[in-house]
């Protein structure tokens, strides 16, 4: 096969094309089809386009207007293509900017331009290029700059933030972008720089094709090519200047001083009719299909289904050049920045960890101590280690993920990463607080409560707490993602904590449990914990004395039999740190299979 490539012919080895064959693109669709799910109706579809054709060429920015916004066949150079073909060649700017706030303008272009772009390419390279977008886009001053949100005070603007978005998009210099509304909630400066940019991209070679509402007439005129929608169908496709002159054949002629584009959307608008009574979008379709500018709309499908009929394939030498280790090191680096930047939830966590456990230990000082009473003391200190290291750990973690998913969704469906790296990386991210919260709290409540004077038993301890905090957060993702709210997550997790609670042993004897409620012991890491912390303040313990004054109540002498007090085992202690440990990957593999279920394309 033979293949024209910078005006000669090189034959290649192998029946299919590679993105580095085709430098400049045409994008041609041919029976295109657009469909929506319909929210009223379940299992319902609404097509939205209805079986249109059309071109976008390189060096053109082409305009979709419509009045209300697949399947078909959809080809680059004539060429039919894959997914993964557009996923690495083309871009595609939202209307909603969705950013981590609490990165800047430079970190952010460095973490996408780290996770899109060749691992090999040098620091040198990679800082020039971005220098580059941040002096095109006009965010040389701002680099610095906190992204932010609209709570945040001197941060980025809305235009600033849209500028970036095409800034992010560019990092891949894409041979194709998509844009959604380029100039949505925008001034009309901001609105008129982004226009701008995008027609100098495009004069570099490449093809822009964006959607756009009622665009004001200096917008309107930035336009080379412009599709007008029109319930479902194609009312014009082609130049400006053929658009005013094709409406005006047709008896619509733009006023003076009038914007075109308002005068255009507002003839082909659902339910206007002429003086016939006929509807004029259905009419002024029909004449479409035979006018001129139509007729070129087929010569250029002819022209490139001409080229060849071969499909466009990937190189797989750049995916190789994409490791999961570099992508995973700068998710893990974003994380830690956004906890690093807003650290006031950590620091009132922290806050209330210790004010918590001081007032806990006073509040046992001197009660805990080897008789009757003193056993009643320990295990109120052990349900307040666990608890607390529970509990709170797990609703704290339950709006973690969910406020998070919309950037996940969109990030991962760009293939910027997979769900499982973004999720490995916000667990490691969770581990610092998870390790210093119950090094805090157990270190204040354990020596002023007075409980067992070992340096082993506070290790063993801190072990078996540390393990608690992280199942009950492992528990909170779980709920998180297994749930469409954190209201709906929260009335599921309230029952199940109240279950946990109540057999985790202090509360009721396990012997006790009926039948078919004794399951929960085998599940619930607030019993191993509990049970793991008894045997470890009371094992070997032989010299718990009685009360002198009241003989006839019964006396427990060693702590072998308050662990039986409360069906606790001797010889389960590190039974219990295994299954807290199983309980803790079980939780995480079923919260990671929910949060794959809710990103993937549906």
């Amino acid at each position: 096969m033979y293949v024209l490539k910078e005006g000669k012919w090189f034959r290649k080895k192998h029946n299919y094309l590679t993105e580095d064959d085709t430098k400049d693109v045409t994008l041609t669709w041919k029976d295109l089809s657009v469909y929506a799910m319909d929210r009223g109706r379940k299992n319902v579809r609404k097509r939205l386009i209805d079986n249109v054709r059309g071109a976008a060429e390189p060096g053109n920015l082409t305009a979709i207007i419509a009045e209300h916004l697949i399947h078909g066949d959809i080809r680059v150079n004539g060429m039919t293509i894959d997914s993964s073909y557009m996923m690495q060649n083309s871009g595609y700017m939202h209307q909603e900017d969705i950013f981590v706030a609490t990165m800047t303008v430079i970190e952010h272009l460095w973490f996408m331009a780290r996770m899109k772009l060749d691992r090999n390419l040098r620091v040198l390279d990679i800082e020039r290029k971005i220098d580059n977008l941040l002096k095109d886009v006009g965010l040389t001053n701002r680099r610095d700059v906190r992204i932010g949100n609209s709570i945040d005070d001197k941060v980025l603007s809305g235009g600033e933030k849209k500028r970036l978005s095409f800034a992010t998009e560019l990092l891949t210099d894409p041979k194709i972008l998509f844009l959604d509304e380029p100039t949505t909630g925008q001034d009309s400066h901001s609105a008129n720089c982004v226009i701008s940019q995008l027609k100098s991209f495009a004069a570099k070679g490449r093809t822009v094709l964006c959607t756009i509402h009622q665009p004001s007439s200096d917008i309107f005129s930035s336009f080379d090519r412009i599709i007008l929608i029109a319930e479902g169908r194609v009312a014009f496709s082609g130049r400006i200047d053929q658009a005013v002159e094709f409406f005006a054949s047709q008896g619509y002629e733009c006023p003076r001083k009038y914007n075109p584009a308002d005068f255009l959307i507002a003839i082909v608008a659902t339910g206007s009719k002429n003086k016939n009574g006929e509807q004029i979008a259905h009419k002024i379709c029909d004449i479409f299909l035979n006018s001129k500018a139509s007729n070129e709309i087929d010569r250029i499908l002819e022209k490139q289904n001409s080229i060849s009929s071969l499909t466009i394939k990937t190189s797989s030498y750049r995916k190789k050049k994409r490791r999961h280790c570099s992508r995973l090191f700068w998710l893990i680096y974003r994380h830690f920045l956004q906890v690093l930047r807003d650290p006031s939830v950590q620091i009132i966590r922290i806050f209330q960890k210790v004010s918590v456990a001081t007032i806990g230990g006073l509040c046992f000082m001197g009660a805990v101590n080897f008789d009757q009473l003193g056993i009643q003391a320990t295990q109120g200190v052990i349900f307040i280690l666990v608890s607390e290291n529970a509990f709170f750990p797990m609703y704290a973690t339950l709006a973690l993920i969910p406020q998070e998913l919309p950037l996940l969704r969109r990030e991962y469906r760009a293939g910027i990463y997979p769900i499982y790296l973004y999720y490995i990386a916000r667990i490691f991210s969770l581990i610092p607080g998870l390790i210093i919260e119950p090094l805090l709290f157990t270190a204040i409540l354990y020596w002023l409560a007075g409980l067992r004077d070992n340096i082993e038993t506070f290790g063993f301890t801190l072990l078996v707490l540390l393990l608690t905090i992280n199942v009950s957060t492992a528990c909170g993702c779980f709920f998180s993602t297994a749930f469409e709210s954190v209201p709906l997550a929260m009335a599921y997790l309230i029952p199940f904590d109240y279950i946990l609670m109540i057999t985790m042993g202090p509360f009721l004897k396990l012997g006790s449990l009926p039948v078919y409620i004794q399951w929960i012991k085998y599940i619930s890491w607030l019993l191993h914990s509990t049970e793991a912390l008894t045997i470890l303040q009371w094992n070997n313990v032989h010299n718990i004395s009685c009360e002198e004054t009241d003989p006839e109540l019964p006396c427990i002498t060693d702590g072998i039999q308050v662990l039986h007090r409360y069906d606790f085992n001797e010889t389960n202690f590190w039974i219990d740190i295994i299954l807290m440990v199983t309980i803790y990957f079980v939780f995480h593999i079923f919260a990671y299979m929910f949060l794959w279920n809710r990103c993937r394309w549906k």
